[in-house]
């Protein structure tokens, strides 16, 4: 299993903010909606590797984003998925 590091957002504004932020520095990271087991209610948390979590946070400060909560889950890892690749049928 690998571990992840989420940030939630009080609003919209700070992901979108946050993710301008961070596209300007070589930090890793991902916007995808909160899982279930952080919150019920829907929304957009950014996922990234809990190495970079401290990084993250303080680029994030210092642009003023406001960040509401931080988790960090374990989940499992998935294999590469095949494409799917669609075969020209013969008429």
């Amino acid at each position: 299993m690998a571990n992840y590091c989420y940030l939630t957002f009080p609003t919209t504004y700070f992901v979108l903010r946050a993710e301008v932020v961070l596209q300007e520095t070589n930090l890793s990271f991902k916007l995808l909606p909160v899982p279930r087991s952080i919150s019920s209610s829907c929304g957009t948390a950014l996922r990234c590797s809990c190495a970079d979590l401290d990084a993250i946070k303080n680029a994030l400060q210092k642009a003023a984003v406001e960040i509401e909560g931080c988790f960090e889950l374990a989940e499992k890892e998935r294999p590469n998925r095949p494409v799917n690749r669609r075969k020209k049928m013969e008429s």
